[in-house]
């Protein structure tokens, strides 16, 4: 897998990156695991906006990703690896010894016609492979992983998302997260070994408008070229800065690198340290 740069043919091509596609070995998806995928747009069941900036896209159906690994003991054999239209990393379709097929979020360097196995005992350190946290080594890479023993992965399922397992503590593991933060988790919740596949998407150049609204993206408006009853930071003659004491929201709250997280959530007894800031320095 490796980025392709196209010759600048035209304005558009000249930005523009793709991905290649030498990892996939199947184009046609598993029928048995397909659902229709309904266009929101960024609407609620009322019809009502509540993400922005969304609407369009390609015609894409939803693959249903097994997230859970629950079936235990039982060994599968990987069949294809494939695109899914509803991430940026490839999923894997497994065939069972029992016959059922599931796709998973594919590791980094998993081959077709390898064994994966899950399983809530200790078994072969394999990416691919899941299995609770208090049976794996500290220092090993993970992904796919529970915040809820049974509830299903959670963490690091994006395109080159992986997990340090630094520790554990009284019952718990220590985590630390592609961002940085450290955090306790349940070291019966479950884990699969290795870094999640793709990891080249952060790099792609996506060129020009069109192929984000191919994405269903749409174009995204400064509140400093609208009007001052559109926006906050609108009006002014020529070309503004924001003029205000802080950046807001077209509704006028606090944004930009403001706390949202609610200082008395329950969950923050199991976060040890939070994110580095991304403060510009100096």
């Amino acid at each position: 897998m490796s980025i392709k740069i196209y010759k600048p043919t035209t304005p558009g091509r000249r930005q523009t990156s793709v991905l290649t596609r030498q990892d996939i070995t199947a184009v046609k998806p598993e029928k048995s695991l397909l659902i229709s995928a309904k266009r929101m747009a960024g609407r609620n069941a009322q019809g009502k906006i509540t993400v922005r900036h969304q609407g369009g896209g390609a015609n894409k159906k939803i693959r249903v990703v097994d997230y859970r690994r629950d079936k235990f003991d039982v060994p599968a054999v990987v069949k294809t690896i494939e695109y899914d239209p509803g991430r940026n990393a490839r999923i894997a379709l497994l065939a069972y010894a029992d016959g059922e097929k599931r796709y998973i979020v594919a590791p980094q360097g998993l081959q077709v016609g390898e064994k994966v196995l899950s399983s809530q005992n200790k078994i072969e350190y394999k990416s691919g492979n899941a299995m609770p946290l208090k049976h794996i080594p500290a220092g090993v890479i993970v992904y796919n992983v529970e915040i809820l023993p049974g509830h299903g992965g959670q963490l690091a399922r994006g395109a080159g998302a992986g997990i340090n397992l630094m520790g554990f503590d009284r019952g718990f593991a220590q985590l630390k997260m592609p961002s940085g933060e450290v955090r306790l988790v349940p070291e019966t919740a479950l884990a699969v070994i290795g870094t999640v596949s793709n990891p080249d998407f952060k790099n792609i150049r996506w060129g020009k408008a069109g192929r984000m609204r191919h994405r269903g993206i749409k174009p995204t408006v400064r509140g400093k070229a609208m009007n001052p009853v559109d926006h906050p930071h609108g009006g002014g003659e020529g070309v503004n800065p924001i003029g205000l004491k802080h950046p807001k929201t077209p509704w006028g709250k606090p944004a930009m690198g403001v706390k949202t997280r609610k200082p008395k959530k329950a969950s923050s007894k199991f976060i040890l340290s939070r994110r580095p800031s991304r403060k510009k320095k100096k």
